[in-house]
């Protein structure tokens, strides 16, 4: 294996290694379609059909991933969907 091969090789393997986070939005009977779909769009960068789509998942199935990523990102936009007063944690 050459000098190149090897090296793409450890970087594929890193990059399949490398954990994703999850910020997993829970339903509940206290925020309103509206709120949900309005907080997903403006903290998760969601497009309006994005949001509706993890708003109902949410309601029917009771959890939705909502972003994936490293938690760096997703630790700051968590913070906000529970200031939104909306249910959610990073796994």
């Amino acid at each position: 294996m050459s000098t190149k091969e090897k090296i793409k090789e450890d970087v594929l393997l890193d990059v399949l290694e490398r954990k994703q986070n999850e910020i997993i939005l829970f339903n509940d009977d206290v925020n309103t379609f509206d709120h949900v779909i309005e907080t997903l769009i403006a903290v998760c960068d969601h497009t309006s059909e994005q949001a509706e789509q993890c708003a109902i998942i949410v309601h029917y199935k009771g959890k939705c991933t909502v972003k994936t990523g490293d938690y760096d990102d997703l630790k700051p936009r968590c913070t906000m969907l529970l200031e939104a007063g909306l249910s959610a944690e990073i796994i």
